[in-house]
């Protein structure tokens, strides 16, 4: 990884903190994107620490389409170049809330951030090539569903089920992504990290946090999380594979509505409107 540069969100803790290490460990310059200065400091420091390696932070809220198109004039004002891309920032709400831009939270973060920034990225990506995006998952997305009809769940907001319809979107923007970036260089692809044991879920609702205590001690460290995505940023062995939803480290059948070209190309208008009106630095 020597001479490429990577771009890790939610890189606060967890299989993000892990990824990064391991890119700069390998001789990438990574830049960091965590939510607060204070969490961020600390975690550039051990991360720096345990590489070894040239590490930057930036920060940005995810919640915020201002923040992120602030987040993506800096790094391309910064960096040289962008090889590798891992969009893996996210959350789980127990309460609905909106963003500044009117939006549900967990929609907002999980699915628009990956959005916006790896369309603010691509001509950045596109001249770096060959380079590659990595859309974080989860196999929740099987439980999700795209209500276009209420995507902010304003018809009754149920958590679990904002979750697995982002989820659904990190899946369905993928394949799309990878079809609209043809013959750019560029892939994209998604990965179900496995469960794992980390602080993600705090504000999750009461069962599901229930849920995630119960289950701690069978989940996968955050080491053993990161590998796939590791194994996505960095292995030339996926060079040029794009388009594909993978689980331990191998390419995986995604659900039944994530493969429906008709929600992706309408997933894809509807990002663009929620976008669209967005402040621009």
């Amino acid at each position: 990884m020597k001479g490429k540069t990577c771009v890790v969100t939610g890189a606060t803790s967890g299989i993000g903190k892990e990824t990064a290490v391991e890119l700069a460990r390998a001789g990438a310059r990574v830049a960091i994107v965590c939510r607060t200065r204070d969490r961020g400091e600390h975690a550039l420091a051990e991360i720096r620490q345990r590489s070894g390696g040239d590490v930057t932070l930036f920060v940005a809220d995810f919640a915020s389409q201002r923040a992120i198109r602030a987040l993506a004039a800096r790094l391309v004002a910064t960096l040289p170049r962008v090889d590798v891309l891992v969009n893996n920032a996210g959350l789980v709400m127990s309460e609905r809330v909106l963003t500044e831009d009117g939006l549900e939270t967990t929609f907002a973060v999980n699915h628009i951030g990956y959005f916006l920034l790896a369309r603010l990225l691509e001509p950045k990506l596109a001249a770096s090539a060959p380079a590659r995006v990595v859309n974080v998952s989860s196999r929740a997305h099987r439980s999700g569903t795209i209500r276009f009809d209420d995507l902010m769940g304003a018809r009754g907001f149920d958590g679990w089920k904002a979750y697995a319809q982002s989820k659904l979107a990190n899946v369905v923007f993928t394949y799309e992504l990878s079809r609209r970036l043809t013959g750019t260089g560029v892939t994209a692809n998604c990965v179900h990290p496995g469960v794992i044991a980390t602080n993600f879920g705090h504000a999750a609702p009461p069962l599901l946090r229930l849920g995630i205590g119960i289950a701690r001690p069978f989940m996968k460290s955050p080491a053993r999380g990161a590998e796939t995505l590791i194994y996505l940023a960095s292995s030339p062995e996926v060079e040029g594979v794009t388009g594909k939803y993978f689980v331990n480290r191998r390419p995986a059948r995604s659900s039944d509505e994530s493969n429906d070209p008709a929600v992706a190309a309408r997933l894809w208008k509807v990002s663009e409107e929620l976008t669209a009106a967005s402040d621009v630095p």
